[in-house]
């Protein structure tokens, strides 16, 4: 996408099939938002692409595009790999490289299964967080002062490159301001469905819920709680995590929790402390609007964010 200047990606419906083109961003938009609503009505789904709403349809349309586009780029790579090249290194390579416990490497359906996995769970995830993190650290400029001391004491060397996670991945302000905007905006708001497993129940803040019972805790609710944060919960204040208690600490779902939470977790961290070391050593930055707007789905999506960008002078 990046060589033609446009959200434009190659879609396959299998291997063998005749490439086509989609706008990718719409794509994982779409496939986002009709997904959210026929998890909640699954009976709909086989139905979904013959309403005439094109929400419905176009949104059918959105998550066939979306397998497409990882059937392509699996078959691109694996076919290059055939001919003993390697493009690059990054996350479908380890894939590629990697065997189950049979010594068996992923055959091509998997491969596909897990790029797709990555597209869905990777993308709106860390472009939403990062949004939004620039946004309230913008609002707060004696966040990104501090920042970018740290930053400038980390990475003394010139801004022109990305700099290595082992560089930053110990960067205590940065890791109080990716885990505040986690708080404030919680990548998804709802809560992730828990069934209360055979036995005799649980005993939960005075309640009884017997087996069956299905439970789930709004992370938005978690994180915005004055019990649990005090009564500034509500505003963006990296600082507060230099003394964080226990019950803080249990209370930060972001990830979710348990043997169910966040596949991507390790590597979200990663991307998210490359991104914001990246960009706020390089930038300096303008905010042209004083309310970030959402659409709240499965995730909390801002609508957008204008701002104005330079150099920092050095």
């Amino acid at each position: 996408m990046l060589e033609k200047g446009a959200d434009v990606a190659e879609v396959r419906m299998t291997s063998n099939a005749p490439p086509t083109s989609a706008p990718a961003i719409e794509v994982l938009n779409r496939r986002g938002e009709v997904s959210n609503a026929l998890g909640t009505l699954p009976g709909l789904k086989p139905y979904a692409k013959y309403l005439p709403d094109p929400f419905f349809y176009k949104g059918m349309a959105a998550v066939q595009n979306l397998a497409g586009i990882a059937i392509a780029r699996v078959n691109e790579r694996l076919d290059a790999a055939s001919r003993g090249e390697i493009t690059r290194v990054d996350l479908l390579a380890r894939l590629m490289e990697g065997k189950d416990e049979a010594g068996n490497k992923l055959g091509r359906a998997e491969l596909t299964a897990e790029a797709l996995t990555q597209l869905i769970a990777g993308s709106d995830t860390t472009s939403n967080t990062s949004c939004a993190l620039l946004y309230h650290c913008l609002k707060h400029p004696e966040v990104v002062r501090k920042l970018q001391a740290e930053l400038d004491e980390a990475l003394p060397g010139g801004d022109d490159e990305v700099p290595q996670y082992e560089q930053v991945r110990h960067l205590q302000y940065l890791e109080w301001v990716i885990a505040e905007t986690l708080r404030v905006h919680s990548t998804s708001s709802q809560g992730l469905p828990r069934v209360v497993p055979p036995g005799a129940g649980v005993d939960l803040a005075g309640h009884h819920f017997p087996q069956g019972v299905v439970l789930s805790v709004p992370a938005y609710t978690m994180h915005h709680s004055t019990e649990i944060w005090g009564a500034d919960a509500d505003e963006f204040r990296p600082e507060r995590w230099e003394k964080v208690t226990e019950r803080q600490k249990s209370a930060f779902i972001p990830f979710s929790y348990g043997p169910r939470a966040c596949v991507g977790r390790n590597v979200a961290e990663m991307e998210m402390a490359l991104i914001v070391a990246t960009v706020f050593r390089r930038y300096e930055f303008e905010l042209y609007q004083e309310e970030l707007e959402t659409r709240e789905g499965f995730l909390r999506k801002p609508l957008g964010l204008q701002v104005g960008l330079r150099r920092r002078r050095q």
